[in-house]
């Protein structure tokens, strides 16, 4: 727990951001330093955003925050974070809810210090049930943690994330709605998970149109203005999701992803989890700017 009083509010700079933004899930890998350092070297890249990987463990100490923050507004550079892989807002077991909330909020509270734009992650797993009892639990659970997240910061967006396989939680629709029904909830939308979670099926130019259309129509289009995406290459099979890839090494079709953003104006930050994240940002961005 780091040392923020209940009722203080820490207003982030920026709710819309300027343009879309590209960057890296986490330090470059040629980076050698450490967070500092690896928004440091985001920027020589050329890149604007990088997201802290608080995947496994939370790795920014409370004490290093406020230079964090100095040195991505210093360099401009746009901060998300990824909460913890040890999440499930639907699991039989109580404790382990109250675990993975904690986990949430602990990693806001320091994205928060970092004066971060939203942290995303993946909410839990269907189980046997059906999808609609589990998003009645998750979103009440969601409610509480953005509850708690507002004693502290009324302005960092809680991001539930897309899921790549079809036994998770995390549907573009489900996570719209959970967006339109909880306040400072926004989806993070990997667009490659949601090509791994239909096997495939949404890779074109009119597959990627009509999720900006939803959000723009459920939403406003105000969202599309601070939005978090992910984008990777990815191997998927008939259960969705295995793993990352290369963008050249997979058949996600990034170019007209690319296309829909320029066409739709989205603003905001859009990571890049390939295994080479600087290079296939930079490969997007490059793409982006031709078209």
């Amino acid at each position: 727990m780091c040392g923020i009083e209940p009722g203080t509010v820490v207003n982030f700079y920026m709710k819309k951001i300027d343009r879309l933004r590209f960057g890296t899930a986490g330090i470059p890998v040629s980076s050698k330093g450490d967070t500092i350092q690896g928004i440091e070297d985001v920027r020589k890249l050329n890149l604007d955003s990088m997201e802290l990987e608080f995947v496994h463990s939370i790795n920014v100490k409370e004490n290093k925050t406020g230079l964090v923050k100095e040195v991505a507004k210093k360099k401009d550079i746009i901060l998300t974070a990824h909460g913890s892989y040890y999440i499930n807002l639907n699991s039989d077991d109580k404790k382990k809810i109250e675990a993975s909330k904690r986990r949430i909020i602990d990693a806001a509270r320091i994205l928060s210090l970092c004066n971060g734009h939203s942290i995303c992650y993946h909410a839990g797993f269907y189980g046997n049930q059906h999808p609609e009892k589990v998003y009645l639990k998750i979103k009440e659970e969601i409610k509480n943690l953005v509850k708690h997240v507002r004693e502290f910061d009324k302005d960092l967006w809680i991001s539930p994330e897309v899921s790549g396989k079809v036994s998770q939680f995390g549907s573009v629709d489900e996570l719209i709605k959970l967006s339109n029904d909880i306040e400072q909830v926004m989806p993070c939308i990997d667009f490659s998970h949601n090509f791994s979670r239909s096997i495939g099926k949404a890779n074109k130019l009119e597959d990627f149109r009509e999720i900006l259309n939803k959000i723009k129509d459920n939403l406003g289009k105000e969202y599309l203005e601070r939005m978090h995406i992910h984008v990777a290459g990815i191997e998927y099979g008939e259960k969705g999701e295995k793993n990352h890839l290369l963008l050249s090494e997979s058949k996600f079709n990034y170019k007209d992803l690319m296309k829909a953003l320029k066409e739709f104006k989205v603003k905001g930050v859009l990571i890049c989890e390939s295994p080479n994240i600087e290079g296939d940002a930079l490969l997007m961005k490059d793409y982006y700017e031709k078209v």
